[in-house]
């Protein structure tokens, strides 16, 4: 995708204060000195097997953007393919009642979508938020000397397989669907309540992919300390089964010239750091001085997890370091 976006013409507007050149993770348009837009879009075939979680789910990862720029969703439309003849009208009601749900629940409002025959069901959203020009929060702004923290635990990606496999159990796959549907927004109002100085979701590219981008956007290098990093029960029984996303692995091929592993990581807990999420947390980078109040005040308004996973240092050899 990098490659892709590279080549694509550029045509610069002043009112874009983020876009695809930065791997944002959402765009960003400001109408004025007090109001901007943040605009995204994602959908996805089903990652687990209740119509209505999926819904949810897709739905939760959909506004996570918008999150993790620290902005307010306000609109969605629906994003809807599925094959007309095989598929029950049930189903599809269930999808779309749990992504209205979600919405609803974020305090947005679905206003409209589009639907297209298509030989999988496809779901998800275009979510329209907004944020003040100044409290913009990009994968950009890492600086030496601040502690990256996680809000969600690994793994969803090697659970979602297993699913995939008729190979999860049941407690594993309740574990995941609870993660997946619970939104970034408690994370993102706390961190704009504390003061942070970077934030990326972590999706499809798992925690490494999107730690690359932040290393690259903010001109630095990302250390994690692998053991520290929170893991869903059951990733490494899977793991050692085979069953690693092919994006998770298509990733650690990308990244292997731009990653330093240092002995001692355990390869089960590499492939997690890859592993691609659904739905995952937030990444934030804070100063050392604010860590405490960040982790505190997440914790007490009832994020399971805010953990320290790493810390920003200056520019090495390596965009991203792994220690044991």
């Amino acid at each position: 995708m990098a490659y892709i976006v590279s080549h694509l013409p550029e045509y610069p507007n002043e009112h874009v204060l983020a876009g695809p050149k930065t791997f944002a993770d959402a765009g960003i348009y400001k109408l004025n000195e007090e109001m901007a837009l943040v605009e995204t879009l994602d959908f996805f075939t089903p990652v687990v097997n209740n119509p209505y979680d999926y819904g949810q789910i897709a739905a939760a990862n959909a506004l996570s953007d918008v999150y993790a720029m620290g902005g307010k969703p306000l609109t969605a439309m629906n994003i809807l393919c599925y094959p007309v003849k095989s598929l029950e009208r049930d189903v599809l009601v269930e999808i779309l009642k749990g992504g209205a749900d979600k919405v609803n629940e974020a305090g947005a409002t679905i206003v409209g979508g589009h639907t297209l025959q298509d030989s999988e069901i496809k779901y998800g959203l275009s979510v329209t938020g907004i944020v003040h020009p100044n409290r913009i929060v990009t994968n950009a702004g890492a600086r030496p000397g601040d502690l990256l923290v996680l809000t969600k635990p690994l793994g969803t990606g090697t659970v979602i397989s297993a699913i995939k496999s008729n190979k999860a159990l049941e407690e594993h796959i309740v574990l995941i669907t609870q993660s997946m549907v619970t939104l970034n927004r408690v994370a993102s109002e706390t961190m704009l309540e504390v003061g942070v100085n970077a934030c990326t979701d972590i999706t499809g590219f798992g925690l490494l992919g999107h730690g690359y981008e932040v290393a690259e956007a903010s001109k630095v290098t990302l250390a994690f300390f692998a053991e520290r990093i929170p893991v869903f029960d059951g990733c490494e029984r899977y793991i050692k089964m085979g069953l690693i996303p092919g994006v998770s692995k298509l990733s650690k091929k990308y990244l292997k010239d731009a990653i330093r592993i240092k002995s001692g990581v355990r390869e089960e807990r590499i492939d997690i750091l890859f592993d691609a999420q659904t739905s995952g947390g937030l990444l934030i980078s804070v100063s050392k001085k604010k860590v405490d109040t960040l982790c505190a005040r997440l914790k007490g308004k009832g994020v399971d997890v805010a953990c320290i996973v790493g810390e920003v240092r200056k520019r090495e050899d390596a965009s991203i370091i792994v220690e044991p």
